[in-house]
């Protein structure tokens, strides 16, 4: 990634040094739209809403925290007693993340992830959305089984995502529809980071219902064993093997 591209990094790295950044996502169909904005990726646990804290809470052992962002999920779970390693594709963000205190993080996309390189864990985080990373359907399983081959027999992922369908709004339900037409999922979306003069790369990043994710986790030794409600469309499956 070059310097420049890393829109998402240099607003964390200056929300980090000033308090102060806006983070701007642009669709592929030239909807723009501010995000939730930096400072959740700074939240501290007794700010985050009751379904994340019952979440997180859940993670055992050996964790990796995939998309770490800021580091707020890796700082309280090492807090915890964890031990964490965090990954992130940003090498801005994982400056921050080192700076903030978190013992392990490396720069890092979620398709390099291996045994190999990272070792066993118990449990695998994909908070703040995250279950997102997939990107499509057919990357998710891949990645699923390879997951599968990094977690013990009691391995756990915790998910989080946001069901696309639960909205009435018609710039979103035209871009499902186009979605549809192009054989893509609804809530594929395909967008990028923009912040001041930086313009971050073109990901797709993948929206599901909870029958869909189940779908998804189909054939790839996943099993959904429950999903823990947020107030509105964001839900976390808590997600073992099927034994």
């Amino acid at each position: 990634m070059k310097p420049q591209e890393d829109a998402f990094g240099r607003e964390m790295y200056d929300y980090f040094l000033t308090g102060e950044a806006i983070e701007l996502i642009e669709r592929d169909d030239g909807f723009m739209a501010t995000s939730m904005g930096p400072a959740a990726y700074f939240s501290a646990y007794p700010d985050w809403p009751p379904y994340l804290q019952e979440g997180i809470d859940l993670a055992q052992g050996r964790v990796l925290d995939i998309g770490c962002g800021a580091g707020r999920h890796a700082l309280y779970l090492q807090e915890r007693g964890h031990e964490v390693v965090g990954v992130d594709n940003s090498p801005l963000a994982v400056e921050v993340c080192h700076q903030r205190g978190v013992k392990d993080a490396r720069v890092m996309s979620i398709t390099q992830v291996s045994r190999q390189k990272l070792g066993m864990f118990d449990t695998i985080v994909m908070l703040g959305n995250n279950f997102g990373l997939f990107g499509n359907v057919r990357r998710a399983k891949w990645l699923l089984r390879r997951f599968y081959g990094m977690t013990g027999e009691d391995g756990r992922i915790i998910a989080e995502s946001n069901d696309p369908y639960l909205t009435n709004k018609p710039y979103h339900l035209d871009y499902h529809e186009r979605n549809r037409k192009r054989g893509r999922l609804s809530g594929q979306i395909r967008l990028r980071v923009r912040y001041l003069t930086y313009i971050g790369q073109w990901i797709d990043y993948l929206m599901v219902s909870q029958t869909e994710m189940q779908e998804i986790l189909a054939g790839t030794g996943w099993v959904v064993s429950r999903f823990i409600e947020s107030d509105g469309s964001l839900y976390i499956a808590v997600i073992e093997k099927d034994v």
